[in-house]
């Protein structure tokens, strides 16, 4: 996996999951304020009974934000390990505008599913909300306990948030992602928008969410980090 050293640009695509117009303490917005925000996951393209689930368990990045049903990342993941040959049905459980306790609020929902894997994508609108990181990580640790202990595998994505934040704010941020997947030792995409952000084409007006063709990208992004979790 590529060595992210684009944080400045990224910076602003961070958060990555934002709705529309998140507000951090400070009362500044990084999102367009006039757009509608989605609160119910999208459905993944034809699912299919009796396979092993995947779930994408996230916010807005996860769930498609701003793009049409069919295409968000995991519509996409789904299509991709169908041609590679893998058998799983990949189920969508993103929600815009999500902070990592509202994961936790719905966590059951997802070990429900007796889901095989969970690819784990929070923090980027608790970053954006200046929220107590420490809580943060509590909460996405918490997460991962859960899956773990209902025999899921887990597999974490990362993101990271605009300079304007300031250095040691960031700096907290960005080291969660690591820091929670060498202790449970869990895959980890240090950045969700990898070879995303910054590519014409790729992101949204709002500077923030993946576009169709952005989102195709994600989901290549995510197949790489599973894939050698997965079993034909």
């Amino acid at each position: 996996m590529q060595r992210l050293n684009v944080l400045p640009i990224l910076a602003v695509a961070f958060v990555t999951l934002l709705q529309g117009g998140c507000k951090t303490g400070a009362n500044k917005q990084y999102a367009n304020p006039g757009a509608p925000v989605s609160i119910q996951p999208k459905p993944t393209a034809a699912p299919i009974a009796g396979l092993p689930v995947i779930v994408c368990f996230g916010n807005s990045l996860t769930a498609g934000y701003g793009t049409d049903p069919g295409q968000s990342y995991p519509d996409y993941l789904q299509l991709r390990l169908d041609d590679a040959g893998f058998h799983y049905r990949v189920t969508n459980a993103g929600v815009s505008g999500n902070t990592t306790k509202d994961g936790l609020s719905r966590i059951a929902r997802v070990i429900a599913q007796h889901p095989e894997l969970v690819v784990v994508e929070f923090g980027g609108n608790d970053g954006l909300r200046g929220l107590q990181l420490e809580q943060t990580q509590q909460n996405l640790a918490s997460i991962i306990e859960q899956l773990q202990a209902s025999g899921a595998k887990v597999a974490l994505a990362g993101i990271t948030l605009p300079p304007d934040y300031g250095h040691d704010y960031i700096a907290k941020f960005d080291a969660m992602y690591p820091a929670l997947a060498k202790q449970y030792r869990v895959p980890l995409l240090p950045f969700l928008l990898q070879d995303v952000y910054g590519v014409a084409g790729d992101i949204q007006d709002d500077n923030t969410h993946a576009t169709a063709k952005g989102n195709k990208q994600v989901a290549v992004n995510v197949e790489r980090l599973i894939e050698p979790m997965l079993k034909r």
